[in-house]
Formats: structure tokens, C-alpha cells, sequence
């Protein structure tokens, strides 16, 4: 069989799709700018968990989940601030 650069011609076993591939620069793309958000809103996150410093000690596996999930629901209201003051984008 000739191959004329048509992948029409290529036979595929039963139930295989011939779906693109995901765009992964566009995945990397936004991956990378998730990251730069984070970034960019953590001094706001740190202000508002109001968490303080560990003073050289170390935290108990308890402590340490407390603290997750105030930085979490800390993270969640500077996205919600930052959207408003720019206007919903």
C-alpha cells in the first residue's frame, strides 16, 4: 500500500476515534499562568490568614492541616478581592 501523506486511508481497530491530541503548549500555557496567579496573589493570601510565624518550633500533623485549610479559604477570598477590584475579569 502507497502512502500519499492521506491518514484517511490508515485503518483503525473498532472504537478508536481520531481525536486531536490536546494542545499541551496550551496546557503548559495555562498551567503557567494558574501558577503566576498564585504567585502573584500570596502576599494578599498570607495577610489574610493571619497565620503567625513558627518561631523555630515544629508543628504537629494536626496543626499543620488547620493551618492548610486557613491558607485555603484565605487563597479562595484574595482570587474573590483581586476579580473584584478588576472588575470581574
Amino acid at each position: 500500500m502507497e502512502s500519499n501523506g492521506d491518514h484517511e486511508s490508515i485503518p483503525r481497530p473498532c472504537g478508536m476515534r481520531s481525536e486531536p491530541v490536546p494542545d499541551q503548549p496550551a496546557a503548559a500555557n495555562d498551567l503557567q499562568q494558574k501558577y503566576r496567579q498564585f504567585l502573584d496573589l500570596l502576599p494578599l493570601t498570607i495577610t489574610l490568614a493571619g497565620l503567625p510565624p513558627s518561631e523555630h518550633r515544629l508543628f504537629s500533623e494536626e496543626q499543620i492541616e488547620a493551618r492548610a485549610i486557613t491558607f485555603r479559604a484565605a487563597y479562595r477570598v484574595a482570587r474573590t478581592v483581586a476579580k473584584e477590584c478588576l472588575g470581574g475579569s
